[in-house]
């Protein structure tokens, strides 16, 4: 079962599990009423041939089930639920496109997923076994860097980051804007230190290079250093 062991308590780990059930269930109910998320279920075989997890169990088969491989089958475009604010700042900071508000609900956020093909990540797995959520990943840690590292190897995205890409309030990419457009905005040292500016067309926040870009690319290097 790979990582889908992450789901299932001590005693359940490394041997076989016998579900009772009634009348007809797919192998999705079953595998997610041992508190598996569908969204992390990738391959199944039963009784030795491929499946799926809208199949229909009978009684004595035999099921496996395996984690989705590393990768991304979409573009690693995410919508993330209300306790994720920090991670969403480090994912936007990487050049990642985040849609985050601390107020969605949970079938908003299901349904924005869907519909605009998302990977929804969360900690709340019940919220992860919504039937609308096709793209999904339960983070196992409750550190928001260590969540970080595990979004990056999850869907292998080490070579796609691009610090400082993306505002990190609104979301939207940054656009290169000339020094002395924006003069009046920058305090007397940012003026003297600093020459290459880029801002948000939406919010007008401006950015620059400065300390915390200096942090991200020195936590980007052992994140990747951590993956090889």
């Amino acid at each position: 079962m790979g990582r889908l062991k992450d789901f299932l308590p001590q005693v359940q780990k490394d041997r076989l599990i016998q579900v009772d059930f009634r009348e007809r269930q797919s192998i999705k109910h079953l595998v997610e009423s041992l508190g598996v998320p569908h969204p992390e279920v990738g391959p199944v075989k039963i009784n030795g041939q491929e499946g799926a997890l809208n199949n229909i169990t009978q009684d004595g088969d035999l099921v496996e089930v395996h984690p989705v491989p590393n990768g991304g089958l979409i573009e690693p475009r995410f919508i993330l639920d209300n306790h994720l604010g920090r991670l969403t700042a480090y994912l936007r900071m990487s050049g990642f496109d985040c849609l985050y508000r601390n107020d969605y609900a949970d079938e908003e956020l299901a349904e924005t997923a869907q519909r605009e093909d998302r990977i929804l990540l969360s900690r709340d797995r019940r919220l992860l076994m919504r039937k609308a959520v096709l793209h999904g990943y339960c983070l196992r840690s409750l550190d928001s860097l260590e969540q970080l590292t595990e979004v990056v190897q999850r869907f292998e995205l080490t070579r796609q980051i691009k610090p400082f890409h993306r505002c990190l309030r609104c979301n939207h990419a940054l656009e290169s804007v000339a020094k002395e457009t924006i003069l009046d905005r920058l305090e007397p040292l940012t003026q003297l230190y600093f020459d290459e500016f880029q801002i948000c067309p939406a919010c007008k926040q401006i950015y620059w290079k400065g300390s915390h870009y200096e942090r991200m690319e020195k936590l980007i290097e052992q994140i990747i250093k951590d993956k090889v």
